[in-house]
């Protein structure tokens, strides 16, 4: 054993491998060690790391299972998705987060994920949220579509009452969902309050910004693949004496970002400085919570085990992350990477797509063939004749013929999978199962 792991975290390695081994899932004893100890020895005063010959950072923990290998081609789609700095305005720091910064670990990443720290020098917060919305009008309407990208949604604003918008019920406070043709026309179409009509503008929605995210889907031409982008925004507002508010009411923190340019550092330096000390606790917090609604009320597995791992590996139950590391590897994994593109293919389909439908069709055959790869008897027949029927509405385009039906029975097929793959493997660790049943109890 490396003299750097405790006897106690050996002597529950080894229980973790066994049950690996019992469960199927191939974790290399050797590799587990190495990380493990890469992980003891970082001193807590090591917060923020850089790694000055690919010229990224973030924080160290996050920097352990970040590859370059694709660094080349986030930084590609970094130049659509980014906001550019304003001198004197706005300034700006755009980071990978999610699978995408998980990139070492994760052989079938999910969406390509971006967050950006975007900080706006105003006299007044007012000032702020109209700049604000200025700069992402002009990003949607300028990234609407092209050959090889569209626009799906905006989120911007939160809903200053109960309000019925496009046939559906939306609570006081959450946030507004914006298409493109609603960013052009400037306002909500079809919203209503107790029956009555309203409008929603988008200079109104600018005074509450709320959670601020936009989505994408890009089609790389070389690859024939589709991948679901997002940029999600944490806004902050600079006063003249230097005072930093966030807009939406909270900074976020670090702890899963790959910050793409050195040369934002200053910026992120300036704003992780007013990050909360109880930043950790209270990120681990909402973790959990997340992790509570996905084994409860929203079954997703494979969503409580990404997020499980966030918590492991920064509460110091690394040995169970080493597990979970692993297991993200595991080729069963890549149904959750199917279930997130027949999303993706949806999404572009009903949007009246700008993309080749050539790439539509060659992503559902990909999807078609890692579904007969991974899978084998009656689920594998039934996944694999609903991809084909999506295939045939893609491939005729039939008028009036809506995609959705068709992808959401496939989707709920393949989650199903996921769950149930995930539920195994994940409780049959009994530290790890130990652990869902306490946050299980708490929701109960």
């Amino acid at each position: 054993m490396n003299d750097s792991i405790s006897e106690s975290a050996s002597q529950n390695l080894k229980k973790i491998i066994e049950s690996a081994r019992r469960m199927g899932v191939e974790l290399d004893e050797s590799e587990a060690l190495q990380w493990l100890a890469a992980m003891g020895s970082m001193r807590k005063e090591d917060d923020v790391a850089i790694d000055v010959r690919q010229g990224v950072f973030g924080h160290r923990i996050t920097l352990l299972d970040f590859s370059p290998e694709r660094l080349d081609y986030f930084r590609r789609v970094g130049k659509l998705v980014e906001f550019s700095d304003v001198p004197g305005l706005v300034e700006t720091a755009l980071a990978l987060s999610g699978s995408a910064a998980q990139s070492r670990i994760q052989s079938y990443p999910g969406d390509a994920d971006f967050f950006e720290r975007v900080n706006i020098k105003a006299p007044t917060r007012e000032e702020a949220c109209r700049v604000l919305a200025k700069i992402m009008r002009e990003k949607a309407l300028s990234t609407a579509r092209g050959d090889t990208y569209q626009l799906i949604e905006v989120k911007f604003g939160s809903y200053p009452q109960n309000v019925e918008h496009n046939g559906r019920l939306h609570k006081a406070g959450s946030p507004i969902a914006w298409t493109p043709a609603e960013i052009e026309a400037g306002r909500l179409s079809d919203t209503f309050v107790q029956g009555e009509p309203v409008e929603i503008g988008w200079e109104q929605a600018a005074h509450d910004p709320g959670w601020c995210k936009l989505d994408w889907v890009i089609a790389d031409p070389i690859d024939q693949t589709l991948v679901n982008a997002s940029n999600m925004l944490d806004v902050t507002w600079e006063a003249p004496d230097g005072k930093i508010t966030p807009l939406d009411g909270y900074l976020d923190p670090y702890f899963q970002e790959v910050y793409l340019d050195a040369e934002s550092i200053p910026i992120f330096t300036k704003l992780a400085k007013q990050v909360d000390s109880n930043a950790l606790d209270d990120y681990v917090a909402a973790l959990e919570k997340e992790v509570r609604k996905y084994v409860t009320a929203s079954p997703n597995y494979g969503k409580a085990a990404k997020r499980m791992y966030n918590i492991f590996r920064l509460t110091g139950k690394y040995e169970e992350a080493a597990y979970l590391r692993e297991l993200f590897d595991e080729p069963a994994t890549v149904l959750y990477q199917v279930w997130s593109l027949i999303r993706t293919i949806d999404d572009t389909f009903t949007a009246g797509s700008s993309l080749p439908l050539h790439t539509l069709l060659s992503e559902t055959d990909r999807l078609i063939v890692t579904v007969v790869d991974v899978l084998e008897g009656e689920k594998e027949t039934e996944i694999v004749r609903m991809l084909l029927k999506l295939r045939s509405i893609l491939g005729n385009e039939v008028p009036g013929q809506e995609l959705s039906p068709q992808a959401e029975a496939a989707r709920d097929e393949v989650i199903n999978l996921v769950n149930n793959f995930f539920y195994e493997k994940l409780t049959g660790v009994p530290q790890i199962k130990e652990y869902l049943d306490r946050l299980a109890a708490q929701a109960a």
